[in-house]
Order: C-alpha cells, then structure tokens, then sequence
C-alpha cells in the first residue's frame, strides 16, 4: 500500500513530463518546477512540438533565472502551434497587426472628422453668413449670382456624410 498519497518511498508524486514520459522523477529533474503534475496538457503540447530531448537541451544551456520565461515561451508556441499548425504564433502576431493597422486607421478618420467638425464649429461661430441655415456662400452675396463658381464652394474633402457613422 502506498503511503503519503501518491508518493513512494518519499518520492513526490512525479512532475507532468516525467508521468507523461514514463519515467523516474528524481530530486535533479529538470523538468519538475515548470511542469506540476496538474498541468499534463502544458508538457504534452510542449512535447508534442519541441520533443523531450531538445526541452531538456535548451533548459540545461539557460541559467537557472532564465528557465522560467523559457518555458513560458515554449508553452506559447507550443499552444499556437497545435491551434495553427503552419503559423503558429507568427499567425497570431500577424493577425494582430492587421488588426492594430484597422484600429489606426478608424482612428486616423476619427480624429480627422473632429478636427473637421471643430473648424466647421468655429467657422460658423465667427463668420454667421457660413452657418448651415445660409446656404449661400459669402462670395455670391458680396458678388451677386454671377459669382465665380470657384470662389463659390467652401474646401470641400471627400468625406461620408455626417450622419452616417465612419465605423464599419
């Protein structure tokens, strides 16, 4: 009967990779601080991408302060890798910075339709002949209706109207 739940002859109960690899984990295991034994699925998928024998390489050539992100990083990929095998976490990366390049641009034509709309806002409040409810502009009152039609349009940009909105 085995004593101290799970353990053997004082033995811890054996990191995630030792139980996924089969084998004996000793005091020196160099997997067991980054692999707990409730976390089987973060060394298989590791194992799974990397392999056992090149996990344990790349932990043995990293100082001891190092280990701990290295096997974050492994575990990332790894993850991103059984999501997407081809990609991986290039995949993602790059679909987040489409996506980064959208939000840029939405927000490029946020910014330009305030400054547009605070111009057109301080336009009409120092000049009351260029508000809305006069539609002519000052040129054709000064001038008379033969006015020169190029003096006759304000600056105008191609913008979508106002009241639709320029989010998709």
């Amino acid at each position: 009967m085995k004593e101290g739940g799970g353990r053997k002859h004082g033995a811890a109960t054996p990191c995630a990779a030792c139980k996924l690899l089969r084998r004996r984990c000793g005091q020196d295991c160099v997997f067991a601080p980054y692999f707990p034994p409730n976390e089987a699925h973060k060394f298989a998928n590791v194992h799974k991408v990397f392999g056992a024998s090149n996990i344990n390489k790349m932990l043995q050539d990293l100082p001891m302060h190092q280990r701990g992100d290295a096997v974050s990083s492994m575990v990332y990929e790894a993850n991103a890798r059984v999501r997407d095998p081809v990609y991986g976490c290039v995949g993602t990366i790059s679909c987040l910075q489409q996506h980064i390049d959208l939000l840029q641009t939405q927000l490029a034509l946020a910014q330009a339709e305030v400054v547009h709309l605070r111009v057109s806002q301080t336009r009409s409040i120092s000049n009351p002949m260029l508000s809305p409810t006069n539609s002519a502009s000052p040129s054709s009152k000064i001038m008379g209706s033969h006015a020169n039609p190029i003096f006759d349009m304000d600056m105008v940009v191609d913008q979508p109207s106002y009241a639709d909105s320029l989010w998709p």
